[in-house]
């Protein structure tokens, strides 16, 4: 082989980003066990970052609008206020639209059942200003498309490990840290650089939980990807936009702590592995190429990079957009609305007793359980009637890399299966995108041993091996279109 190509796209980018930071004293209970509700203070800056991504020619038909997010997400109904607020003001349709939650637990969660609450009133205005912010970067990312290479590559961390672990002594499943669990450390990162040669943002698509920050932490804070993002834009002076992998069954070593350096330490593990990945990433449209030898102490191999060929240029500059519904059926199982409420009431006649006998070790847990049920209640609230989920996938072909967008939180076996199926393609997988109407997506075997996201999951046994077979049809269909 003389010749080594390496994946990348050629397209329109607009790029815009903005703080979405809220005012310290809002609603910022994420945790159940938490004693907290108001935020005290601000750990780093919350950010909103949107890439609008377009066909080389300029055709908006199928374009992309990808809007990065610092929360941990947002219920069904809020949802979709945002997107149709965003649409409406942006003059964008809805469906080009995808939201990536960094996922992020310590930027408290923004449900409007929560106004009540100490802090709550703060989030109607909030989430009006958040759709507002995202609104106008929408309109100056489109203002300021122009054609663009992104190249990608590839990295790895050992931030990310598995955490669904079994305490053997009380004879119970946890979500922590399991040292002999699966976990897949690959980092797909990006590169964007306009026609002049400017950076204009970076990527980073890695699947870790940011539960770093826990029920200790008062922060508002985007965990580790703020530290991991300003690794990696004080090298590169340009915007990173972070996507969050399947990390259901994934989270860092060292997490649920209130110390802000561990997250920030996280971050920078992160940060760093993928910014090295980032500067072995080749020139925008160009390619490796053998020269000749060169006699010298050894015959020397010369290679140089080299500008690619007009057919490659068509290769990398296709476009492609297709969209799957995939009807998953729910668990026969899942509490009805009128059980929820009941057990509701229940809770909270625990957490008021204990509370009135000084039991302050009850009186969280009930409370934990309060947080857990109310949950569940606006989850179940939202979901479409009938035995099935209509489950969206989205898959978008950009050159060599195919961009895939899902909702809910999916096990790692996901994208490991995924990019096992198709080494030889680039494939950027977001979760938690446009929020997590179906919960946890956990593997069948992982069914029957008690964990906490098979308990909160909505959908039967099966359903992440159901989205696999869906994504490689949708991903092989896309692959086979290409050539």
């Amino acid at each position: 082989m003389n010749v080594v190509e390496f994946p990348q796209s050629r397209c329109r980018v607009g790029v815009a980003r903005c703080d979405i930071t809220p005012p310290v004293g809002i609603y910022h209970r994420m945790w159940g066990a938490a004693t907290h509700d108001r935020s005290t203070g601000i750990h780093r800056p919350l950010t909103a970052t949107v890439l609008v991504l377009r066909r080389l020619d300029g055709d908006s038909s199928n374009q992309r609008v990808a809007i990065a997010l610092d929360h941990c997400l947002l219920w069904t109904a809020e949802m979709s206020r945002l997107l149709q607020h965003v649409s409406e003001k942006a003059e964008i349709p809805v469906a080009q639209l995808t939201v990536f939650f960094s996922h992020t637990h310590g930027a408290g969660l923004m449900g409007m059942e929560r106004t009540e609450f100490p802090g709550g009133g703060l989030i109607p205005p909030y989430l009006a200003e958040l759709a507002d912010k995202i609104s106008q970067l929408v309109v100056q990312a489109t203002d300021q498309l122009q054609p663009a290479t992104i190249v990608y590559g590839k990295g790895r961390s050992d931030l990310a490990t598995n955490r669904d672990h079994f305490d053997e002594a009380r004879g119970h499943a946890v979500c922590g840290y399991e040292p002999e669990g699966f976990a897949d450390d690959t980092i797909i990162v990006a590169r964007i650089t306009s026609d002049r040669g400017a950076t204009l943002a970076t990527i980073v698509n890695y699947a870790c939980h940011p539960t770093t920050l826990a029920w200790e932490n008062t922060l508002i804070s985007p965990d580790y990807i703020g530290a991991m993002r300003e690794v990696i834009e004080t090298a590169t002076d340009a915007p990173c936009f972070f996507i969050q992998g399947a990390s259901g069954d994934i989270g860092p070593r060292e997490g649920f702590v209130g110390d802000v350096n561990v997250a920030d330490r996280n971050g920078r593990r992160l940060g760093y592995a993928s910014l090295a990945a980032i500067e072995g990433l080749a020139p925008p449209g160009q390619r490796f190429v053998y020269v000749k030898p060169v006699i010298s102490g050894a015959t020397l191999g010369v290679w140089e990079f080299q500008p690619e060929s007009a057919d490659r240029i068509d290769v990398v500059s296709a476009w492609d957009v297709q969209t799957v519904v995939v009807p998953i059926k729910y668990r026969k199982d899942i509490p009805v609305k009128s059980q929820l409420e009941k057990d509701l009431i229940h809770w909270r006649d625990i957490e008021s007793a204990a509370n009135a006998a000084g039991n302050g070790a009850e009186a969280r847990d009930a409370r934990a359980m309060i947080e857990r049920t109310t949950r569940r209640l606006v989850r179940v609230a939202s979901l479409p009637e009938g035995e099935s989920y209509p489950y969206p996938i989205t898959a978008c072909r950009i050159g060599d890399a195919i961009w895939l967008a899902y909702d809910g939180e999916h096990y790692n076996l996901l994208q490991a299966t995924l990019r096992q199926a198709f080494p030889d393609h680039t494939l950027i997988i977001g979760t938690i995108a446009n929020g997590s109407s179906v919960w946890y997506l956990p593997d069948a075997r992982s069914f029957g041993k008690g964990l906490y996201q098979e308990e909160v999951s909505i959908l039967e046994k099966g359903c992440l091996e159901q989205v696999i077979d869906a994504s490689i049809e949708l991903v092989r269909a896309l692959t086979n279109r290409a050539s």
